[in-house]
């Protein structure tokens, strides 16, 4: 018994706590009184009064429990059939107290779960160029236009030296030249028959263009023409040759400043001195007819390395 009363007042001590504590507690009260009653005669006793019918709670505070309850107080405007009339003290107007407590700043409403927050920017008056303001074209004015970009050229080649030859040629696959390669074996052929050592020292890694995949940087072909001829000309100056072999189409276009057509011929070139084009080594394997006009322009030119290697 002790113990249910003990939990009876804290019970009660957490309602009058509470902002709206009295109200729970006289409502809690008339339930229990219902209860009691109820059981004993099965009637329930009606919400206490005092004698002169106006409610225990004022009616601003009792409008102030139920806002806070967030409950609203319906009246209606005409007399309803049936009803019951309406209490004079609920027809009253409510009194405003003369002085008000200093409002709260409003605080920014919180978005709901789940909704974006939208934000409202100021709009930047961004100011449009009137008609005075476009720029006129000038009768006789020179309109430069810009020559579309030229794609790098790819290409990779390999400088070898054999000898008092050095020896510029192409690689098909991109990749240095292997001791069982076709190509190479079938360069060792032409070497071989040129009086040249058929064991070419192979010269640093093989020039790949373009240098590079990204950026700005121009590397067009006259760029490739230029660092070809210049990675040449260093070499040459290290140990210079009698005669340069420009074996495949990229090494005479870009070393020699030739084409297809300059094939078997001798080139004359002003920062490289003479040089000799050549088919490339699988333009060779895949069209042998090729070889004879080779091996003739080879007699003709063999004479200004064989003497030199005797």
């Amino acid at each position: 018994m002790a113990d249910l009363i003990a939990k009876e007042k804290r019970r009660l001590y957490c309602i009058i706590r509470c902002p709206i504590g009295p109200v729970i507690a006289r409502l809690c009260f008339c339930r229990d009184q219902g209860r009691r009653r109820r059981k004993n005669s099965g009637r329930i006793a009606p919400f206490p009064t005092p004698t002169d019918g106006r409610p225990l709670l004022n009616e601003p505070r009792r409008r102030a429990y139920l806002d806070a309850m967030q409950v609203v107080p319906w009246l209606p405007r005409t007399e309803l059939p049936f009803a019951a009339p309406s209490r004079a003290w609920l027809l009253e107007p409510l009194v405003q107290p003369e002085t008000a407590l200093p409002s709260a700043p409003a605080l920014p409403a919180v978005p709901a779960p789940g909704t974006a927050r939208t934000v409202e920017r100021s709009r930047i008056e961004v100011p449009r160029p009137t008609p005075k303001s476009v720029a006129e074209p000038v009768v006789g004015a020179i309109v430069v236009e810009k020559a579309p970009a030229v794609p790098a050229p790819r290409f990779a080649l390999q400088l070898l030296r054999a000898g008092v030859c050095l020896i510029l040629a192409e690689l098909p696959t991109g990749q240095p030249f292997q001791s069982r390669d076709p190509s190479y074996l079938l360069l060792k052929d032409l070497l071989r028959a040129a009086g040249l050592p058929d064991s070419p020292q192979i010269i640093g890694e093989p020039v790949r263009w373009p240098l590079l995949q990204r950026g700005n940087l121009d590397q067009g072909p006259d760029a490739a023409r230029d660092f070809v001829q210049g990675f040449v000309q260093a070499q040459l100056e290290l140990a210079p040759c009698l005669c340069l072999w420009l074996v495949g189409l990229p090494a005479v276009r870009f070393a020699g400043e030739g084409n297809a057509e300059d094939y078997d011929c001798e080139l004359q070139v002003e920062s490289l001195g003479n040089a000799w084009a050549l088919p490339s080594l699988e333009l060779l394997m895949d069209e042998p007819q090729r070889k004879a006009s080779l091996w003739r322009a080879m007699r003709r030119l063999m004479p200004r390395w064989k003497h030199r290697e005797e």
